[in-house]
């Protein structure tokens, strides 16, 4: 691959992420200066102590699991713009499917990354649209005796269902393993987090394409290679065929 691309990937991907780091500080910071409010060091520690533990590992999860998917463009604009899971990591691996590149690959890097910025842009443009119209009927329609309620609930599970269905449809030996396992995790753990429960699922879905090619090798090896002279018979066809 391009060195020089992976070089200025890295090069802006870690000022943005910085940059975007230090927004985050700064926000609380700014509002704690003027109006000269401090949150004590107890309640930070006792609060810290509580979620470094999920957080800290769940992120440390997100960037393994990613990573090997979004490539390195689509990592760093994904973590600067935030939902992964239900936005980028989606639009990104649909482009890829549709354009037929594999992640991991020179092509798949540009796709992965076109189609995640395109998708920022088009999310920031879709919340300012939705704030602006929607902001007077909002409350209105996702109340609790509202009829629209639940479906504003089912939101994410639609949007995974729609992107998935065609991955299972097609894949559906390797689509077997995750979704059992995934299902039983929510079943006994269902206070999983999703990047948890997302890397959980993915080994999963590796040690079964495991056993799938492995068993795909034993069935070939029991069938044996082919005789000399059904070769030379095959040869023999094409040489006339050409």
């Amino acid at each position: 691959m391009n060195t020089k691309y992976f070089e200025k990937i890295h090069l802006w991907g870690t000022v943005w992420n910085y940059a975007a780091l230090a927004m985050m500080y700064f926000v609380p910071l700014a509002l704690s200066v003027f109006y000269g409010a401090w949150p004590s060091l107890g309640i930070i520690g006792k609060t810290l102590v509580t979620l470094i533990p999920l957080y800290w590992t769940t992120a440390i999860i997100e960037v393994v699991t990613y990573v090997p998917m979004l490539g390195a463009g689509g990592t760093y604009l994904s973590f600067v713009t935030g939902n992964i899971s239900n936005l980028k990591l989606p639009c990104g691996l649909n482009a890829m499917e549709n354009a037929k590149v594999r992640p991991n690959t020179e092509e798949g890097e540009v796709i992965s990354t076109i189609a995640i910025a395109v998708s920022s842009l088009t999310t920031t443009a879709i919340i300012a649209a939705g704030v602006l119209l929607f902001a007077p009927i909002l409350p209105k329609i996702t109340a609790d005796g509202s009829v629209f309620k639940a479906a504003f609930n089912n939101v994410l599970p639609a949007l995974f269902g729609a992107l998935g269905a065609g991955y299972f449809i097609k894949h559906w030996k390797l689509a077997f393993a995750p979704i059992i396992v995934g299902v039983l995790v929510l079943i006994f753990a269902p206070e999983t987090g999703v990047g948890i429960l997302m890397f959980i699922t993915i080994v999963a879905s590796v040690l079964g394409a495991a056993v799938i090619h492995r068993d795909l090798l034993s069935k070939e090896s029991l069938r044996g290679s082919p005789a000399p002279e059904e070769i030379a018979a095959e040869n023999a066809v094409n040489d006339t065929d050409e």
